[in-house]
């Protein structure tokens, strides 16, 4: 876990957990500023890297993951203490038999009303991988939270721009906006 750093360099990290064991998150980040990840390997059994609230200026490029579920910003909006998440740069990276892709994900019906600004994902290659993209305003694992109210996190700014690959599902690209504060500049390039 990351927690509270300014400007930290991870290069050339390995990260293996068994991909059946839950909850072994390879890096997780959050309340931080300016962490980079580079030339490195993560294979786990939850998400291979993975933002927290207050996560602002991270870089990830030359990664390698997998077995593992995605590069994950989320899941956010659950609690009023959370802060916003804004510029991430994920690029030339290879995901291989991952759970998902490159995955933001809120819940609905939460007390926080935070900002998800400024998330890039560039030059990604996937191997058979189930969802590659996905933007989810209504994850609720496990049918345990209401859908009731929307979520309350404004998303905006978001690029995934030259990601190829093999998909694992019929759905190469998943995008559920909340209805309350809808996506803003989403874009997705070839």
């Amino acid at each position: 876990m990351v927690l509270a750093f300014r400007n930290i360099t991870f290069y050339a990290v390995t990260v293996i957990a068994p991909d059946e064991n839950p909850n072994t998150d390879g890096i997780h980040i959050g309340r931080s500023n300016g962490v980079t990840i580079t030339n490195s390997n993560i294979g786990n059994g939850d998400d291979c890297i993975s933002l927290g609230d207050g996560s602002q200026k991270v870089t990830v490029e030359n990664v390698n993951y997998g077995p593992g579920h995605r590069i994950s910003v989320g899941s956010l909006g659950k609690l009023t203490t959370e802060e916003n998440v804004a510029d991430l740069i994920v690029k030339n990276c290879t995901l291989t038999k991952t759970e998902n892709g490159v995955r933001i994900k809120t819940w609905p019906d939460g007390q926080g009303k935070i900002t998800i600004t400024d998330m890039h994902f560039e030059d990604i290659t996937m191997v058979d991988v189930m969802n590659p993209i996905i933007i989810d305003q209504e994850y609720c694992p496990w049918n345990k939270c209401s859908k009731k109210n929307p979520s309350q996190i404004k998303i905006s700014k978001v690029t995934f721009k030259s990601i190829k690959g093999t998909s694992g599902t019929i759905e190469g690209v998943t995008i559920i906006c909340s209805s309350g504060v809808p996506c803003e500049g989403v874009q997705i390039q070839l």
